[in-house]
């Protein structure tokens, strides 16, 4: 049996269906049917993941979302999966067109603007319809929805947890809350990439355009992002970008005088100090908080790979103005 991975990059189940989006107890059957990974065991048998594990759950989710077989995918390598994710092998192209996205509905009223249950509508089939949230944590896993659309009259605080825990029984990738009233700070609380708030009435057509858009290769979130996951998606197993500028560089770049008049290079620079600053704040906040560790090495992992785009298009604008040779 292999060593357990060094702390702080050993992340437990919980933390790994919390950032995936996949629920604790399919991962398991995932794990014991299909090997789609092999997390090491602690002494006392817990499992614990490595950021690989952590990046590879993410590209097989997002693949089966899109319609793949997960015993189809289960065993393709890292970069198989990826190329798949790029349209290479994918389903859509050979299979006809692309499947309708299953919802599942709580709340009549709000079942009532999706359409029929059991017909599909505008690229949107609305598999299950539930009064109240008992019945849907205990049947919505069945029906395999792809997004869950939630009605709340009234939305408060401690419902946040209630709805991130339907998200995650049922095994959909986003859910959407129709509410009518809410406070911003209630609002605020919603995990933005995979929960968002709505405010009622809703228009039929455009809710069931939303739903629709999640299975697209740009769904990415309310936005959209894209298939192959460089913008909104970083494989938090991949090095973080070397430094192209050290603070000496830096502190040169914010004292030079500049032909641009709106002072490009300096704000540039103070991009990059700001990124660096949050990328030391995220890595000390992995190490600190085990329970959300998963969740602030893809934070950590995200500011660097844009800190190194920033400091790309700073080393281009450098070039351009002829500025001293003694930065790189």
């Amino acid at each position: 049996m292999s060593n357990p991975p060094k702390e702080p990059h050993a992340y437990r189940i919980g933390a790994v269906a919390r950032l995936t989006g996949i629920p604790a107890d399919t991962l398991r059957v995932w794990e014991r049917r299909y090997g789609v990974v092999k997390p090491v065991r602690t002494a006392s048998r817990s499992r614990l993941y490595g950021p690989e594990d952590l990046a590879r759950l993410t590209l097989i989710k997002r693949l089966v979302e899109r319609g793949d077989a997960i015993s189809r995918v289960a065993t393709l390598s890292a970069e198989a999966l990826r190329e798949r994710l790029r349209g290479e092998g994918s389903p859509g192209a050979a299979d006809g067109p692309r499947r309708p996205c299953r919802v599942v509905a709580m709340g009549r009223l709000l079942a009532g603007r999706l359409g029929k249950a059991g017909a599909a509508s505008d690229g949107v089939e609305l598999v299950g319809v539930f009064s109240e949230r008992r019945s849907m944590a205990e049947g919505a896993a069945a029906l395999s929805p792809d997004v869950i659309v939630l009605e709340y009259p009234t939305f408060h605080a401690e419902q946040v947890a209630e709805v991130g825990t339907l998200l995650a029984q049922s095994g959909a990738h986003r859910a959407l809350v129709v509410y009518n009233f809410a406070s911003h700070a209630t609002l605020a609380r919603l995990d933005s990439r995979r929960i968002i708030p709505w405010r009622a009435p809703v228009d039929p057509a455009e809710l069931r355009r939303w739903c629709a858009g999640t299975l697209g290769p740009d769904a990415g979130g309310a936005q959209g992002s894209a298939a192959d996951g460089e913008a909104g998606e970083v494989d938090v197993s991949r090095p973080i970008p070397a430094r192209r500028f050290d603070d000496d560089a830096l502190l040169r770049i914010m004292a030079m005088s500049t032909t641009v008049r709106c002072e490009c290079p300096h704000h540039l620079a103070d991009l990059v100090a700001n990124l660096l600053a949050f990328e030391t704040y995220s890595r000390e906040c992995e190490s600190l908080s085990v329970e959300d560790a998963a969740l602030h090495a893809y934070l950590h992992a995200t500011t660097a790979h844009c800190r190194s785009l920033i400091e790309a298009a700073l080393a281009r604008v450098i070039a351009a103005e002829g500025l001293s040779p003694g930065v790189p």
